[in-house]
């Protein structure tokens, strides 16, 4: 039976259980929150978390649980993966960026690209800064200043962390 499509009446109606499920779960765990969540035809559950704190195993787990024990696979087939947000995945929720302080992201916006270290991370926007060499005001040569920019998270199209080894 797995991997068989069901009609997407009782594909709907398994979904919003299972989003029940883990909304509970979540209230349950305030520090945890939602990336990603889909149902697929074959009743495959793909959720994907991040957390004010990181994400360990055991959160992986809670989540599953919570989902897995309240639901009746006699009832209906299903297969079930919880996971953190990837490390290199774009930052797609704001909760994720106060987290990130004093990392370097990678922002793209519909009209620039910059790479900073996040210095803020308000509800509105972020504030980035980074340094750069300029040609020196007066005389040969150049000087390195500090630059900040303010952008608004309607703004961002695409943030993501950049890993330094």
């Amino acid at each position: 039976m797995r991997g068989r499509k069901v009609p997407s009446f009782y594909t709907k109606m398994f979904k919003n259980k299972v989003q029940e499920l883990l909304d509970t779960a979540l209230i349950e765990r305030p520090d945890l929150f939602l990336i990603d969540f889909n149902v697929n035809e074959a009743n495959h559950i793909k959720v994907i978390v991040d957390g004010d704190n990181g994400v360990l195993v055991e959160d992986c787990m809670f989540l599953s649980r919570a989902i897995e024990h309240n639901l009746d696979r006699e009832e209906q087939d299903f297969s079930l993966e919880v996971m953190s947000a990837g490390a290199a995945s774009p930052l797609v929720n704001k909760r994720q960026y106060k987290r990130h302080i004093n990392r370097t992201l990678k922002v793209k916006t519909s009209s620039d690209n910059i790479e900073g270290v996040l210095a803020e991370a308000s509800d509105d926007n972020i504030l980035l800064e980074w340094k750069t060499r300029v040609p020196k005001p007066v005389g040969k040569g150049k000087v390195t200043v500090k630059k900040q920019a303010h952008v608004a998270y309607d703004d961002i199209v695409e943030a993501k962390v950049m890993i330094k080894f």
